[in-house]
């Protein structure tokens, strides 16, 4: 028996009849050109809300589901959608996210250093807040040096937030991060946060920090009718209980700016950081290790006792940072730094 075929113009895509023989179905997707823009603000069990039609002036919330047609595709807090169907933002409406903008940034993290699988916490965030407090519970710098790890990956610029003030001195732990050039900013409870906003206005900027920090307490006081919830440090353990369970974007009073909320952590994985990722941050280093390192270098030291105490590379050279720095074209600080960040990358200095 003669094997049938459909004919069809070449200006067409092949179709072929569904499984009962009804209409035909194509490969062919709309465009859907006439969609209407959108910014992903939380994220809920399947359910997106989004804020349709931002910066027009027309802003409405409208809540959505994934189109299947976006296949495996996430979606997730920050993106840059388009929606078609029903985004009039009315009650028990429900609209499609046909489509994810490119992503400017993604702040991505892993569940520990083994795992290959990373996953996006946020999208097209442009700024990192490292939230810590000074005491109750005491600062974690390793978990403050992983953090940067992934502001670096992302190329997002970071800003180390201090909470509670008023109870211990900010110096040491500011000196500490000095040689890095990390923007900083000190705060005290009830007190003063002018100088937190200003760093905040016009930018979106995402909040990490693990439980008990203080970082709902800033969320509520910069966003007023945000209302999340607020915990106490454990006595026994230092650790704070986790009370922000989904991230959400929020909207600074005035239109000035985006923050987005995380939930508190208390583990960082950066095991999709790839090192050049890191150091392309130190403009100072990053010429010389274009210029001095070899192949696959780790940009670690190498002689027995040192940091990591690591055999040498495979291509049995030294890391060319240090005649870099010998000479002048940076500071050992800024080296001694670097290497702290990129050991906390494999584990070293957790």
């Amino acid at each position: 028996m003669a094997r049938r075929t459909q004919d069809y113009d070449e200006d067409d895509v092949r179709v072929r009849p569904g499984r009962r023989g009804s209409r035909p179905r194509t490969r062919r997707r709309p465009a859907h050109d006439d969609a209407t823009p959108g910014f992903v603000t939380a994220v809920d069990r399947g359910r997106y809300r989004c804020l349709a039609d931002p910066g027009t002036g027309d802003e409405r919330g409208v809540t959505a589901m994934r189109a299947r047609e976006l296949g495996r595709k996430g979606v997730v807090v920050g993106d840059r959608v388009a929606l078609v169907g029903d985004v009039s933002g009315d009650a028990d409406t429900l609209a499609r996210i046909v489509r994810v903008e490119p992503r400017t940034s993604s702040l991505r993290r892993t569940a520990d250093d083994t795992d290959p699988f990373e996953r996006i916490v946020v999208a097209n965030a442009d700024q990192l807040v490292i939230v810590t407090a000074l005491a109750d519970p005491e600062p974690r710098p390793r978990m403050i040096d992983r953090q940067l790890v992934a502001a670096y990956d992302a190329g997002m610029e970071p800003l180390l937030c201090l909470t509670k003030a008023d109870l211990a001195d900010p110096e040491a732990l500011i000196s500490e991060y000095a040689p890095l050039g990390v923007r900083y900013v000190v705060t005290s409870r009830g007190g003063d946060l002018d100088a937190l906003r200003a760093h905040l206005a016009g930018r979106t900027s995402v909040l990490v920090g693990h439980s008990g920090v203080g970082k709902s307490t800033l969320v509520n006081a910069l966003v007023p009718d945000a209302e999340r919830a607020v915990s106490h440090v454990n006595a026994v353990t230092g650790r704070g209980r986790h009370t922000s369970s989904s991230a959400i974007a929020l909207e600074l009073p005035g239109g000035d700016g985006w923050i987005i909320d995380t939930p508190g952590v208390r583990s960082f994985g950066l095991a999709h950081v790839e090192p050049e990722n890191v150091i392309n941050a130190f403009d100072d280093l990053a010429e010389g290790a274009a210029e001095r390192c070899p192949p696959l270098c780790d940009h670690l030291p190498k002689e027995p006792g040192g940091l990591g105490g690591r055999p040498p590379s495979e291509a049995g050279q030294s890391c060319g940072l240090d005649g870099w720095v010998a000479e002048g074209h940076a500071s050992q600080a800024r080296l001694d730094s670097l290497r702290r960040l990129l050991a906390s990358r494999e584990g070293d200095a957790e």
